[in-house]
């Protein structure tokens, strides 16, 4: 299969690309830039030019494909609105190309939108909208392309998809421990995260790709719910620095903008997906990840 990759390049985007082209598929990847392209030529994938933003790209992209991840996305949090609405438009011009066709068409969302505070399962859909969770614009478009008749699917992934060359939520806690001295969780850090290895995440992906469940939702969840006061511990022995409780009001000065994302309580259960897809975390737990990994050096 010819697989058109969005974010190609990206911590994640790596991953599936090998993963693709390691079980057989032709991967046609999205880049932006000369030295994006020589990534992926040297991996064995084709080249695509464009980003998120040219829709034009998008669209001619999937036209040559017989498959779409849409695995990119704009990490520029000060504008979170306005990059989650241009996810929103690419899903929308990437689901105009393949309407008509059994091609599939996976769209990357998040497990943290589904339930907060309960046990997130595939088949809740999230009852905010975009209007007050901006990242749900994705699951929205994902809903108008499939009534355009697109075999397009949902894959939620956790707030931690972790491995070497994570560059996310955990390498955001582990700098801001280092600059404030302390490392910080919030009331007794009872609330809880979920998380995946990248490797498990990508190989999900493809088994998705395969699958090819018109309107499925799955979930890249490998651990139901983490405390996050057990990685503000780990992050705390790793730096030697001290484990501190604070309280929500000083959550915001301590944090800044990620101050929300630290008192999330959002656990999330991947049963259904390891049924549906017979996938089976097999990588390192996050905790045991931080340990071994690259997460404390330089």
């Amino acid at each position: 299969m010819r697989v058109f990759v969005t974010g190609a390049t990206g911590f994640i985007g790596t991953a599936i690309v090998q993963e693709l082209i390691g079980a057989g598929h032709q991967v046609i990847g999205l880049a932006r830039s000369d030295a994006n392209a020589q990534a992926l030529i040297s991996v064995g994938a084709e080249v695509h030019r464009g980003d998120i933003e040219d829709l034009d790209s998008l669209r001619s992209g999937a036209k040559e494909s017989d498959g779409v991840i849409h695995a990119g996305f704009i990490h520029d949090f000060s504008r979170y609105k306005e990059v989650c609405e241009a996810d929103r438009l690419a899903i929308k011009a990437i689901g105009e190309a393949l309407a008509g066709s059994e091609r599939p068409f996976i769209v990357t969302s998040g497990t943290a939108l589904v339930s907060p505070g309960k046990l997130a399962t595939e088949d809740i859909i999230p009852h905010a909208d975009s209007s007050t969770h901006p990242r749900i614009a994705s699951e929205e478009a994902a809903d108008t392309v499939a009534a355009l008749g697109v075999r397009v699917s949902v894959l939620r992934l956790s707030p931690s998809v972790h491995g070497d060359g994570d560059h996310g939520f955990v390498p955001m806690l582990i700098d801001i421990a280092r600059k404030k001295g302390i490392s910080a969780y919030i009331g007794e850090g009872k609330n809880r995260w979920t998380a995946v290895h990248r490797l498990d995440a990508a190989r999900l992906y493809r088994l998705a790709l395969e699958e090819a469940v018109h309107g499925g939702r799955f979930h890249g969840v490998a651990e139901e719910g983490i405390a996050f006061k057990d990685i503000a511990e780990t992050i705390g022995k790793h730096l030697n620095l001290p484990v501190v409780s604070i309280s929500p009001e000083e959550a915001a000065d301590h944090f800044g903008w990620f101050g929300g994302f630290t008192s999330l309580d959002v656990p999330a259960s991947s049963k259904i997906t390891q049924e549906k897809l017979k996938w089976h975390p097999k990588h390192p737990k996050l905790i045991a990840d931080m340990a071994q990994g690259s997460y404390f050096k330089g």
